[in-house]
């Protein structure tokens, strides 16, 4: 009865499963949170980790392991393997001028044709730019750069201060393909993109294939690990034709596709998966929290403003939420804010307001919907994942707004099971 664990170190918290991989059973599960905010200590993510794990019951009878993580967060390492500042998490905006100003310099069709994605706040190339613009003397020290889940695989490897061997950074296709630096067409770094952003050169993880595994301090083996929205597209086991709509901090619509996706606009970033395939996608800063802060506002809970909403005509009766309570990614809009339309006498009801904040939450995601089908990619169902979806409002108007058919999976840690399926196919024959 081999074991293996998977993890999803995700913007709030770090969730581990221990799964059996004769049966794919989760036989024991870890949590411990991480700190609020778009500027995190790594450390505190490490510390997460470790207490994760020893929730789970530690690593003693583990045959293998992988990590999952938020993508795009920009991990700064001098020549000693030290971490140099916090690291600028995804929905961390403060690189939007950043990202403007390499969108003037290359242009916007050259940078989708070089990494299938332009430039906006989210990505890891403009906060190398920011770091270069406003704190030249850190610039000055990366010696590497890695992201959230490429730096804790390290870690958890045996390596850091302790032993900074930088050569040993590993990373995987789907979270490389976030930074801004690298070609999911190619499969290679951009590495004149990479110095005009941070000013000079740095070592970069090596990109293990999806079949590829390393060794940890105590010979098992650890796969390449994933972006979050790739590992839970793993987790799912989605295909080419389905979209994972995730409703939860942020939102997401990601869709297995099996070529390479490039937008100019930048509406659709063209990620790659975990598996060998791509992951166009579309992310909104605004999705879950839009319900909590309409329900906070009506007082009631979000079970209560569920049953609102459906007491309320499809439309709101004119009502229109428009949710850019924190700025937004896609559009992007780093300072825009929310805005309330059509209010009348016979509109403006408590149901009408509980069902523009559902319907408002769901057409962002919905014009991601469509942005992928003028790319052409095959949508023919939609898995909708994530807190928000456990809302019976949102499972009941969500094929109205999306224009496809949808399934919600049971509740699960969909991105650590994707680890933890990953780390299975790595194991000895």
């Amino acid at each position: 009865m081999p074991l293996v664990l998977g993890v999803d170190s995700s913007t709030q918290s770090c969730k581990v499963v221990v799964v059996d991989a004769s049966t794919g059973d989760v036989v024991r599960t870890g949590r411990a949170p991480h700190p609020d905010g778009t500027s995190v200590d790594p450390e505190a993510w490490w510390l997460a980790l470790n207490t994760a794990i020893e929730d789970a019951g530690g690593l003693s009878d583990i045959a293998a392991w992988a990590i999952g993580g938020q993508q795009h967060g920009m991990v700064a390492l001098d020549a000693d393997g030290r971490v140099i500042r916090d690291a600028l998490l995804w929905n961390d905006t403060r690189s939007a001028d950043a990202a403007a100003a390499l969108i003037a310099e290359f242009g916007a069709d050259e940078l989708a044709a070089r990494t299938g994605l332009v430039p906006v706040a989210s990505f890891t190339i403009t906060k190398l730019r920011w770091l270069r613009d406003n704190e030249p003397e850190n610039a000055a020290r990366v010696a590497a750069v890695a992201l959230p889940h490429d730096w804790l695989t390290w870690r958890l490897r045996g390596f850091g201060p302790e032993n900074p061997n930088l050569d040993e950074l590993v990373t995987d296709r789907s979270d490389v393909s976030g930074t801004g630096y690298w070609s999911p067409a190619t499969g290679e770094y951009d590495r004149e993109l990479l110095i005009s952003a941070l000013g000079h050169g740095a070592a970069l993880p090596r990109v293990l294939g999806p079949a590829e595994h390393v060794l940890d301090d105590e010979g098992r083996r650890v796969g390449p690990g994933a972006g979050d929205n790739a590992g839970a597209a793993l987790g799912l086991g989605a295909e080419p034709g389905d979209v994972v709509v995730s409703i939860g901090t942020s939102g997401t619509v990601s869709a297995v596709s099996a070529r390479p996706i490039t937008d100019a606009s930048g509406t659709v970033a063209g990620f790659a998966d975990a598996t060998g395939n791509f992951l166009p996608l579309v992310a909104t800063i605004n999705a879950a929290r839009v319900l909590e802060a309409t329900a906070s506002l009506l007082g009631v809970s979000l079970d209560d403003l569920g049953t609102l909403a459906l007491e309320a005509e499809p439309g709101a009766g004119g009502l229109t939420l428009l949710p850019y309570f924190e700025g937004e990614r896609t559009p992007n809009l780093p300072n825009a804010t929310a805005e309330l339309t059509g209010m009348t006498l016979s509109s403006t009801t408590r149901p009408n307001l509980a069902r523009a904040a559902v319907e408002g939450m769901l057409r962002g995601l919905g014009a991601g919907l469509d942005a992928m089908r003028a790319l052409g990619v095959p949508l023919d169902r939609a898995l909708l994942i994530g807190g928000g979806a456990q809302s019976e409002a949102v499972r009941l108007i969500a094929p109205e707004v999306l224009g496809v058919p949808v399934e919600v999976p049971r509740p699960a840690e969909y991105v650590a099971l994707g680890a933890a399926r990953q780390a299975m196919s790595i194991l000895p024959r």
